[in-house]
């Protein structure tokens, strides 16, 4: 960053977020983005306005989507995840500003198959197993983005259409989050190597001193709740994230715009 305010040039951003939609419907609309996602960028595109606004050059926001990354580990097909994407991408132009981009896996070795490029990503950046079960033994903060893995995993998976007992998913949780944890420290290895004078953002929240900054992309009650985790329910003080079967407790009335199901509205 001080190479490019030097310089008096744009300063590079990169968030690694947006992977795809939880496949547990009692927390989403569907698979597709909509306007949980939608109110995430235009803060993102406003949040980038208003630092141009006392950086003149300006700053350029890329948005690293990593459903890619970990979609056979969360149980979500890669074509909702090609077409999450190409949503996301449509959604990011139709800001009208050059200031918010998109990278994905694909675009690391375009062409490759969904297999291939998880198979590349583990042979050229994924730690073994047996080191990052002891760094999160090790290193709290790890440890507490272990859980959060574990406890999203679990949640996840136990919807309506579950049929195994609890305690089984969450053995099953605790296996699985490792590989989410040792391949989304791979994609982040990645992204490091592919924009390596970017200031990295994340939407985990982080300890003060962290290499990343912490970023809230809406109105929530739990600072691990995400768009792609959750609806937008509209409020009479504003939108709050918030799990669709949370909104539909409270009476929130569904909302359609172009065909699809959108948001919530509060009476």
């Amino acid at each position: 960053m001080l190479d490019a305010i030097s310089a008096n040039r744009p300063i590079q951003f990169v968030l690694p977020a947006f992977p795809v939609k939880s496949p547990n419907r009692e927390k989403v609309l569907g698979h597709l983005p909509d306007l949980a996602e939608e109110l995430a960028v235009t803060f993102l595109d406003e949040l980038c306005a208003e630092l141009a606004e006392v950086y003149p050059p300006g700053v350029r926001l890329t948005i690293c989507s990593d459903g890619r990354v970990f979609g056979d580990l969360i149980g979500v097909p890669d074509e909702h995840i090609t077409a999450y994407q190409h949503e996301m991408a449509a959604l990011i132009s139709a800001t009208g500003a050059d200031r918010l981009a998109l990278y994905t896996l694909d675009d690391y070795a375009p062409g490759a198959s969904p297999v291939s490029l998880r198979d590349l990503l583990d042979r050229e950046y994924t730690e073994p197993l047996s080191c990052l079960r002891a760094k999160v033994r090790a290193d709290p903060d790890l440890r507490a983005m272990y859980l959060g893995l574990v406890r999203f995993l679990l949640e996840d998976r136990y919807g309506p259409d579950y049929t195994g007992t609890r305690a089984a998913l969450q053995r099953e949780s605790r296996h699985r989050a490792y590989g989410v944890l040792a391949r989304s420290r791979a994609w982040g290895e990645l992204v490091g190597a592919r924009f390596p004078a970017a200031v990295r953002l994340s939407i985990h929240p982080q300890p003060c001193g962290s290499a990343k900054l912490g970023l809230l992309l809406g109105r929530t009650p739990d600072a691990w709740l995400t768009p792609w985790h959750a609806v937008a329910v509209h409020e009479p003080g504003g939108f709050t994230l918030m799990k669709r079967i949370e909104a539909e407790r409270l009476g929130a009335r569904l909302v359609h715009r172009a065909g699809r199901p959108s948001h919530y509205v509060l009476p």
